[in-house]
């Protein structure tokens, strides 16, 4: 069965929280580098792969898209869509993005933010993209960075002195890409920790071409609103990846 902790009371009271307040690291790092590698959205057909609450298929609908399919595990993430991000170029759609099926290229664009690193099965679900995808079509995701992903439940916070300042962040069992569960929220959030290499090789066997990599840093605005990411540059948190579909193969 797949993980839906987006539907656990606690968790998602949590993180509806962490977004409306925009204390996360989505608005001051993940989407600024997300929205400088899109293309113009204007008449496109988009994927969202789970869009969550819905603001970036809302994003996409005010900048001009055909369609933007909103796919999601979690009902009440959906529900929340629903309710503050209706439009008539927004569908969602209620799935695991493991198990959505449309048909073969159907969209210009697809975007996932914070997903893949809860998807088991990474190969297979990029297999799916490419062929949803038409042809110079864009694949843009970001993911929990794999120096984030490797600590295990051992490990897991920064190293810090008597008086609680960070000192390091510890990366061990890099090298062991398997299942980590770690508390966020609530206990046992399931994540999947895989080598970097693994997340561009896997791209790059399926045919997709690597256009760009971002490890996003705060701008000088974001850190003078919120002094504490500064320690975000001492160590990436968030991997955002680019590739392209041929347009001839």
């Amino acid at each position: 069965m797949k993980q839906n902790v987006y539907d656990n009371r606690k968790f998602f009271e949590g993180y509806k929280d962490l977004r409306e307040s925009g204390s996360g690291l989505n608005d001051a790092l993940e989407q600024p580098a997300i929205r400088s590698l899109l293309p113009s959205l204007s008449g496109l057909d988009v994927l969202d792969l789970g869009c969550g609450m819905g603001q970036f298929a809302a994003a996409c609908a005010d900048d001009g898209v055909h369609v933007v399919v909103g796919v999601d595990i979690s009902r009440k993430m959906l529900e929340y869509a629903q309710a503050h991000y209706a439009d008539e170029r927004i569908k969602y759609v209620h799935s695991a993005v493991e198990d959505v099926r449309f048909p073969d290229e159907s969209f210009d664009l697809v975007v996932s933010s914070f997903v893949l690193h809860y998807v088991a099965d990474y190969a297979t679900l990029v297999n799916h993209v490419y062929r949803w995808l038409r042809p110079g079509g864009q694949f843009i995701y970001s993911c929990e960075h794999p120096i984030i992903t490797a600590q295990t439940p051992s490990g897991g916070q920064w190293i810090k002195d008597t008086e609680g300042r960070k000192l390091h962040w510890p990366v061990d069992s890099y090298g062991d890409e398997s299942q980590r569960e770690q508390t966020w929220f609530i206990e046992g959030v399931v994540k999947y920790h895989r080598k970097l290499s693994t997340l561009v090789n896997g791209l790059v066997e399926r045919g997709f071409r690597v256009e760009k990599l971002l490890e996003p840093e705060a701008s000088d605005e974001a850190i003078a609103a919120r002094p504490n990411l500064t320690a975000e540059w001492r160590r990436p948190p968030v991997l955002v990846v680019s590739v392209t579909k041929p347009e001839f193969t």
